[in-house]
């Protein structure tokens, strides 16, 4: 097993993205990680815990994490969706822009 210490910078390739934990200071980061490495926490140099996966997993073309403030209804099959994609995952129709309130 290697030890990568982590970073803030983009990724060149898109994996799959884990939350993970510093144990001594409950410190939490999202990344994109390779299985059987072991992620260390650059502040105090200890190994980071897998908290959970981050959902949509890859070949997904969104973004964005599954939560209530990035998802919305497909106008067509009701379904949820993230809201940077243009076109539904689940049926594949072009959805209606989403509308911003006003400021």
């Amino acid at each position: 097993m290697r030890t990568r210490t982590v970073g803030y910078g983009p990724s060149p390739m898109r994996r799959q993205r884990y939350r993970l934990r510093t144990p001594s200071t409950g410190r939490e980061i999202i990344i994109e990680a390779e299985p059987g490495e072991i992620y260390v926490d650059r502040e105090t140099s200890e190994p980071l815990e897998v908290v959970g996966q981050v959902l949509p997993m890859p070949p997904n073309t969104s973004n964005l994490p599954w939560a209530v403030e990035y998802l919305r209804f497909c106008d067509w099959c009701d379904q949820l969706a993230p809201i940077d994609l243009n076109d539904c995952p689940t049926c594949g129709r072009r959805m209606a822009p989403v509308e911003r309130p006003a400021a």
